[in-house]
């Protein structure tokens, strides 16, 4: 047993389990359960953190193209971020179905941006279109066409994504 900082008392889980028991078996059984949630609860936060993670990995691939095709030395600060951000809302639109800006005016409440509250399956798609995107920059494939291609993706890959989702709950 640990006496935390500010008067809290910690125990080790098992002696909370043991206690539980000592209680009654009932109160045993929602402990037990609760811990289990609660462990499920934090794998799937672990699971979608590194996908986040994995999706600003790639966002470097992403953004390395955009700077070795699309922008011209002559620009300034301001305009690169310009087309950055430019690119990154093609491929917002292309899964999300708005821009950056279009998705915080809906949710002025909201701290940080769209990819913070993307579930799972869409920060994987998210990942495979930055990379898709990246090579099409290479191959010079314009933006409005990039947009519809990414788009005609996102769309097969989510399906895809929540069937196998689907699937595995009815599991």
């Amino acid at each position: 047993m640990l006496t935390g900082r500010y008067g809290g008392t910690y125990a080790h889980k098992d002696i909370a389990f043991k206690f539980a028991s000592w209680i009654s078996v009932e109160f045993e059984l929602y402990i037990v359960k609760e811990f289990q949630r609660l462990k499920e609860e934090e794998q799937k936060q672990l699971g979608w953190s590194a996908k986040r993670e994995l999706t600003k990995l790639n966002y470097h691939i992403h953004t390395d193209a955009v700077k070795q095709n699309l922008i011209p030395r002559e620009l300034s600060s301001a305009q690169t971020s310009i087309i950055y951000a430019s690119e990154a809302d093609v491929l917002n639109v292309a899964l999300f179905g708005m821009t950056a800006k279009q998705w915080r005016e809906q949710n002025p409440n909201l701290k940080g941006n769209i990819r913070d509250y993307a579930s799972i399956n869409e920060l994987i798609c998210l990942s495979n279109m930055e990379n898709l995107n990246a090579v099409f920059i290479n191959e010079k494939t314009p933006q409005k066409e990039r947009l519809i291609k990414l788009n005609q993706i996102a769309i097969q890959q989510m399906l895809i994504l929540q069937d196998t989702e689907n699937r595995k709950l009815l599991k």
